[in-house]
């Protein structure tokens, strides 16, 4: 059992980071699409968000991913705050596309323009207190390909400039991976992946373009920490109350759907072994699975931010672990 401390962005950034991540959604606290359907994890603490970053940092984490509509700009000010003089120790990425409303913290479209990169980055850097962004990601996930291809190129100008060290695409498509790919300075993708959902598709093409695969949903939004059993139900202001479309893992009202976890309790003794938790288990199976992933789980509490740096102290799962749970998930969708 190999510990596991750090992975680099892509293939010529010279971007190292910590072979976790954090993700930035959750501490944006609330916000809403213009039908009133919540779009965060519910309210926050913000004194406890920063003092779970900085709990973060001293367990060796140094890479936090955000976006710029996370709580319409809450989170990369909470984040701003909370690496106040700790800039240069970490790796910070966000994103743009979306546009919004920061006054009623409503999403209100999106922009794939050129012209909006520029503005969306000012802003960003404003909030977050820095003047780069290490990581600037297109949260745009079904943006046209010919647009998407202006926006690299937009993104290319940036690196030029200094604004931005690197960039990549926020999207589960690997044909719209591959676009960003053709650019020098893109290195990685931001995907969903996680034990009870691979991406082998999106994986083949992280190994075969050098990118790094950047992890969301790496617990599915909390379904892998053991947390949510059949009785479970959402809260007020948490997306996982209202689900929309792509949240397969919670059904109305925030219920576990029970063919996921299923899946789970199938694995949870394996991803237990060797003394981690379940959410550790979870992130260990993401770093057996390949050399090239980065995932970045959420969280909104310092006693949350230790679980899973923990999973750094344990490494990745052994090789026949990985083995006995895909064993396992083959018998389950049988």
């Amino acid at each position: 059992m190999d510990a596991i401390r750090n992975r680099t962005l892509g293939r010529q950034s010279g971007i190292t980071v910590s072979a976790l991540g954090f993700g930035c959604w959750a501490i944006g606290g609330e916000w809403q699409d213009t039908g009133g359907n919540p779009l965060g994890w519910g309210a926050v603490d913000d004194e406890e968000s920063v003092a779970a970053i900085r709990r973060a940092l001293d367990l060796g984490v140094t890479f936090f991913d955000s976006a710029d509509v996370y709580g319409a700009g809450h989170s990369e000010r909470v984040l701003g705050r909370a690496l106040k003089g700790r800039r240069d120790e970490v790796v910070v990425a966000t994103k743009w596309g979306n546009r919004f409303d920061a006054g009623t913290s409503t999403l209100t479209g999106s922009d794939a323009t050129p012209a909006y990169v520029r503005r969306a980055l000012t802003d960003s850097l404003a909030r977050l207190g820095t003047d780069r962004v290490d990581l600037y990601q297109l949260h745009l996930s079904d943006a046209p390909l010919g647009e998407a291809a202006e926006l690299r190129d937009t993104c290319e100008e940036l690196v030029r400039e200094g604004l931005i060290r690197a960039y990549a695409w926020s999207t589960d498509d690997p044909e719209r991976a591959a676009l960003f790919a053709e650019g020098p300075h893109c290195a990685a993708v931001q995907h969903a992946c996680n034990v009870l959902e691979d991406a082998p598709a999106m994986l083949a093409l992280c190994e075969n373009r050098g990118l790094a695969s950047i992890n969301r949903s790496p617990l599915a939004m909390g379904l892998l920490t053991g947390k949510y059993g059949p009785g479970s139900r959402g809260s007020a202001g948490d997306i996982r109350a209202t689900p929309p479309s792509w949240l397969r893992w919670f059904g109305e009202g925030g219920v576990p759907a029970p063919q996921w976890t299923a899946r789970v309790d199938a694995v949870r003794d394996i991803l237990t072994t060797d003394g981690r938790t379940l959410t550790q288990g979870a992130l260990a199976w993401l770093w057996a699975r390949s050399p090239h992933t980065v995932p970045i789980p959420g969280f909104r509490s310092v006693a949350q931010a230790e679980e899973n740096a923990g999973a750094l102290d344990h490494g990745p799962l052994r090789p026949e672990q990985l083995a006995e749970i895909d064993k396992v998930l083959s018998r389950q969708a049988d």
